[in-house]
């Protein structure tokens, strides 16, 4: 298995760093961030801000953030199982269009429930006698 760094061999040293960094996960990550912070703290910013920004502070891990996905489309060499999970993957996803257009449906129908209330409203005040001001 060929590592993150050596796939980073022509790259610049900060890709190399990273890479080396997300090998090792979020500890190393945390720990390059105190020490960047103890050493020169505008790096120890700089990496915080970075991590925060990247989603590798939040995320379950940083190796896994990047691999995840392309198992999901990788053969398993059985044909059979894979037609059954292409065929799992497509109705999910059938499922997952179908549920979204339900949500959007039912946000409408609730902006219109919503809209509809106000123009009564507004048309009940409007219909009310204004008493003039005293003065």
């Amino acid at each position: 298995m060929i590592s993150a760094t050596a796939r980073a061999g022509a790259a610049s040293w900060p890709a190399r760093a990273e890479a080396w960094l997300d090998e090792r996960g979020r500890p190393a990550w945390i720990a390059a961030t105190v020490a960047g912070f103890i050493v020169f703290w505008p790096a120890g910013l700089a990496l915080l801000g970075y991590m925060i920004w990247s989603k590798r502070m939040f995320s379950r891990s940083c190796r896994t953030a990047r691999r995840a996905a392309p198992f999901a489309w990788n053969s398993s060499g059985n044909t059979a199982f894979d037609a059954y999970k292409a065929e799992t993957l497509r109705r999910l996803e059938e499922e997952q269009t179908a549920f979204e257009s339900f949500l959007q449906r039912l946000r409408e129908a609730k902006d219109k429930q919503e809209f509809d209330a106000f123009m009564d409203e507004r048309a009940r005040t409007a219909a009310t006698p204004r008493e003039p001001a005293e003065t």
